[in-house]
């Protein structure tokens, strides 16, 4: 076949050029197939100490599972990038073609001396190539270089810079609202990202316990970060808030938040050198968009610390109902039904609304009537976060249940809270009902009748007595129970059954007035409910409601147990607690280790649901010793 042509033929056949392309692309690649391959390694061979330069390893051929060498005293900063080049030639009618394959490391040297760097390797079409080894001498560091030098390494310098990340293209903050608080008055800490680079793998995120604080987390951890963009001194950041969280500090002084860290990947791109050729079509092939590789440099950023300064709370203009509530808040109150009948329930409920510490409020119960039977109240805290913190609406509601007539009288509920923004304290207080009870039908069942300041009546439920048809009972003559050993007994059993009812009722009655006592007898009991009540939210995988539950779980049988006011409630407080009543130093370890898992196990690495298992597990563990080892 002619693969001959006149330039006039090729213009009116386009095939017929193609073809030619086609035979000639054959015919130079299997001139590439027999050419020698070469596999050499390039540096600089002198560098000062503290420099970073580039050793290159540059291949003739397509090679695969390259092999490094070991780099010694040098510190490998990246590495190794791979790229690749070919270039083809038509000179004179002649077409060449070459083609090169670099590996590309960056280092930097960390102390003077003469070292020699052994040889990589590289296998083509199954066989295995190696390159030749360098000797570098590296000097040490000097400041003073005459200005041909200084030329040569900037150069090198601005081909490291393409591989490192400065402390100003990626960092991270922490942002406090406010540094000057009351006790109890809500901050907000921001740790806010900020990048000129694209990152990726965010990931390790350790936070600060929080010690002296009730904290809670304003942001989803697993929805997506919303970004942004800010210019700051004339350069343009992408930023996104990695935490957002609302603390309530619970103690007065300077409380020192610790840094927060965490670690990700920077991707930079950078442009490859390449020799200039005569090649036609090399400024195409040259473009910065084409000739580019991505380098991942992970990274570990630390935010600085933050104190917060702490006043307490004033004491003048403080009404003797305040709890600790600190914010803004309003009360209402409700009842379902003002008349009902003995024996029938009514349920009266108090709702608070606002902005702060809501979930550690403590409302003063209700003088109810002495004649009313009371349950515990049920509470129910549903709290919303937002970019200004955290707020919700607290919700006490009592079921009542009378046992006389009459009318009856429910007191108004004080709430007094302190408002940081107005700089004093608040007092609201609920409206006052008014029960109208009458008598039940159920009353009417041949049972006494109590009816207010009225005698009790006796129902026979009988005019008409009938014969009995039963075999009668006869009794022995003169055998009289008075006097005898059953009277005895029974009159003994009666004294004793009357001392126990004596003894329950002032008991009862002593524990109806000691507040303390009832919450510290009542403490496991509550604490067990809400364990449960986190357990559901485990099972349901619901992070948010279940941490929040297992904390209140905690600190409200600290509180209980040991009557510790919720505004006074730490974790220093407890330990001078748990040592004060004597407890093992183990127990109060381990106390102190399952407080702070509470605020920590939410935000650390690892499967949610065992992290959830193994806290809801160490918190049922303490409180059950706890309450076996406490006097």
């Amino acid at each position: 076949m002619c693969i001959f042509a006149t330039r006039h033929q090729l213009m009116n056949k386009p095939g017929l050029f193609l073809v030619l392309a086609l035979v000639s692309l054959l015919l130079l690649s299997s001139r590439m197939i027999a050419q020698e391959i070469t596999f050499v390694a390039s540096s600089k061979s002198t560098v000062e100490t503290g420099e970073q330069f580039r050793i290159v390893y540059e291949l003739n051929a397509d090679g695969s599972r390259f092999t490094g060498p070991e780099f010694g005293q040098l510190r490998v900063i990246t590495g190794p990038m791979t790229s690749s080049s070919s270039n083809i030639q038509l000179i004179n009618g002649k077409m060449s073609r070459s083609f090169s394959q670099t590996y590309t490391y960056i280092v930097t040297a960390t102390s003077p001396g003469d070292i020699t760097i052994g040889p990589a390797s590289v296998f083509v079409d199954g066989t295995k190539h190696t390159s030749n080894t360098l000797t570098i001498k590296i000097l040490p560091s000097s400041s003073g270089q005459g200005q041909p030098q200084n030329q040569g390494n900037d150069a090198a310098r601005g081909s490291a810079d393409q591989t490192s990340v400065s402390d100003k293209d990626l960092y991270v903050r922490a942002l406090a609202d406010k540094k000057s608080v009351f006790m109890g008055e809500q901050v907000i800490i921001t740790y806010r990202l900020y990048t000129k680079v694209p990152i990726s793998n965010i990931s390790n995120i350790k936070l600060s316990s929080f010690p002296g604080f009730w904290m809670k987390n304003l942001l989803d951890d697993n929805a997506p970060l919303q970004q942004s963009r800010q210019v700051i001194n004339g350069e343009e950041y992408v930023i996104a808030d990695i935490r957002k969280i609302a603390l309530f500090p619970q103690k007065s002084g300077t409380l020192r938040i610790d840094p927060m860290e965490l670690e990700c990947t920077a991707q930079l791109r950078i442009q490859n050198d390449r020799r200039r050729t005569r090649d036609p079509f090399e400024s195409f092939f040259n473009d910065p968009f084409f000739n580019r590789n991505i380098v991942n440099i992970d990274k570990k950023l630390t935010s600085g610390p933050i104190e917060i300064e702490v006043k307490p709370l004033p004491s003048s203009g403080r009404p003797s109902y305040f709890s600790g509530a600190v914010g803004q808040f309003s009360i209402q109150s409700s009842i379902d039904r003002t008349e009902l009948k003995t024996n029938e329930a009514a349920s009266i409920s108090y709702t608070i609304t606002g902005t702060g510490n809501i979930e550690l409020i403590d409302l003063p119960a209700p003088s109810f009537p002495t004649s009313f039977e009371v349950y515990e109240p049920k509470t129910s805290v549903q709290t919303r976060t937002g970019s200004n913190g955290v707020s919700g609406i607290k919700k006490i509601e009592y079921l009542v249940i009378p046992r006389q007539t009459g009318t009856f009288r429910v007191p108004e509920v004080a709430l007094g809270y302190y408002d940081p923004l107005k700089k004093e304290y608040i007092s609201l207080k609920t409206q006052e009902f008014q029960i109208t009870v009458e008598k039940g039908s159920d009353d009417s069942n041949g049972r006494t009748i109590i009816s207010g300041g009225q005698e009790s009546i006796r129902i026979l439920g009988s005019d008409i007595r009938y014969i009995s048809t039963k075999e009668p009972i006869f009794k022995q003559k003169n055998d009289f129970l008075f006097g005898s050993i059953r009277y005895i007994l029974i009159i003994s059993g009666l004294f004793a059954a009357f001392g126990a009812a004596l003894y329950q009722m002032n008991k009862s009655r002593k524990l109806k007035h000691d507040k303390s006592l009832l919450r510290n007898r009542q403490a496991t009991k509550v604490a067990r409910k809400r364990l449960t009540k986190a357990q559901q939210f485990m099972k349901q995988n619901k992070q948010n409601e279940f941490y929040a539950e297992i904390s209140q779980a905690i600190w409200g049988y600290l509180s209980d147990k040991f009557n510790i006011p919720l505004s006074s409630l730490s974790i220093s407080s407890v330990q001078d607690t748990m040592e004060l009543n004597q407890l093992d130093q183990g127990i109060t370890a381990i106390l102190i280790e399952t407080l702070n898992n509470c605020e920590f196990a939410r935000f650390a690495p690892g499967d949610p649901g065992r992290k959830m298992e193994e806290l809801y597990n160490q918190a049922l563990d303490i409180i059950t010793k706890i309450e076996r080892n406490s006097k």
